[in-house]
């Protein structure tokens, strides 16, 4: 590989939220972090290139995003998805959640019906409550170690509760499921049925690991794209999450006016414009350096997989079709949620997210970010053995 994905890189007293802030955020200090989804590797060369040379003009003034930008995103699109997007369909925001919470907004009302899939990244339930949306949850099944949907809930749901907007996630966040062009297809003709509009989160969608294929919900059929509002981003991708910059693609003129007149109610028009200088260097240059990523994250997970069978085995990994975020089921050690809490935090000194972060469903799980050099995830899983082993003995 051209990259060395095994690279420490120091990161401690640089505003990371990941390594900085753990106090602030009720944890103690020097807890190994593996927990927020950013990751410990630098951004393709190219991407640093292009930051240097604009931060040498010397000028940050207001920018907007133009017809190269928009060449750069329509090229990504269909190399990787076969998906031809069009420029009117383009809004530029400072990131996914700010955009789904700008749907909610835009496309309910107070006391509205929004419904999502949990367990799921828990921004969708914090800005649906926050702008005081009724929460609706179709909760995810898990049998055999994996995920599903059930369908008839979901539209039992839709139903009683007179739901307006779904946020869909695909791929899946924590779960890792990347839904097929079956379950996709069901799930929208409910929404179609009912009169549901839908906000697709797909920003993991070039996280897709051998055997698995990335559909995006409004290209699946005509009538999706006329509901549908898809959150894209190459933060994730190329951890760029500090210069918060996202391209949400609405078709729906009519949806479409209303997302952007509830953003200039908030305050928000131009976009960041390092965003753009960093988003037009990975696409065009950042290939070769996420096709090698890819092949690190999967060893990683073969790293993992194995480590999990021979030295933890009622520690239960739960396959990945997508993401650099894995799923443990912890429930095997049959511990309260405090007990694993303290277990995790306390005793083999790592932070993680807790599982019930992502709402029901999430008992006795917690997810953990494998985007890091191989030698940190196996220091976390010793230091995690040693501590069940300890409580064990105990």
């Amino acid at each position: 590989m051209k990259t060395d994905f095994n690279e420490i890189i120091q990161r401690d007293n640089t505003n990371s939220i990941k390594y900085d802030f753990a106090s602030r955020r009720g944890k103690p200090e020097g807890l190994l972090s593996l927990w927020v989804a950013d990751m410990d590797f630098k951004t393709p060369a190219p991407v640093v290139d292009a930051l240097v040379e604009k931060s040498r003009h010397g000028i940050f003034g207001y920018s907007e995003s133009g017809q190269d930008y928009f060449f750069v995103l329509k090229k990504w699109f269909k190399t990787n998805f076969q998906w031809h997007i069009k420029p009117e369909w383009l809004v530029t925001t400072p990131g996914v959640v700010y955009a789904i919470a700008t749907a909610i907004r835009s496309l309910t009302n107070q006391g509205d019906g929004v419904i999502i899939q949990q367990p799921v990244y828990y921004p969708f339930s914090e800005m649906i409550t926050i702008n005081n949306r009724n929460l609706i949850v179709n909760q995810l099944t898990y049998e055999n170690g994996k995920y599903g949907i059930d369908f008839e809930d979901f539209e039992y749901k839709i139903i009683k509760n007179k739901v307006k907007l779904f946020i869909l996630c695909n791929p899946h966040n924590p779960v890792g499921r990347v839904w097929t062009g079956e379950e996709l297809m069901r799930l929208g003709d409910i929404c179609l049925k009912h009169g549901v509009m839908v906000v697709s989160d797909e920003i993991h969608q070039d996280f897709i690991y051998t055997g698995h294929v990335h559909q995006v919900f409004s290209d699946l059929k005509p009538e999706f794209l006329k509901i549908s509002i898809t959150c894209t981003a190459p933060t994730k991708t190329f951890n760029l999450a500090g210069l918060q910059i996202s391209n949400i693609f609405i078709a729906n003129p009519g949806i479409r006016k209303k997302f952007k007149e509830e953003m200039i109610k908030g305050g928000y028009n131009q976009p960041n414009i390092m965003g753009m200088v960093a988003c037009t260097a990975a696409y065009s240059k950042g290939g070769e350096w996420l096709e090698e990523l890819l092949i690190y994250l999967s060893e990683n997970l073969d790293f993992i997989r194995s480590f999990l069978i021979n030295r933890l085995p009622r520690v239960k990994l739960i396959e990945p079709e997508g993401t650099y975020l894995v799923w443990l089921d912890f429930n095997a050690l049959g511990l309260k949620e405090k007990e694993l809490e303290n277990l995790i935090i306390h005793k083999a000194g790592l932070w993680l997210d807790k599982g019930t972060m992502f709402g029901v469903g999430g008992e006795g799980f917690q997810r953990i970010n494998i985007a890091s050099p191989r030698i940190i995830l196996e220091q976390a899983l010793s230091q995690l053995e040693r501590a069940i082993n300890i409580k064990e003995l105990n």
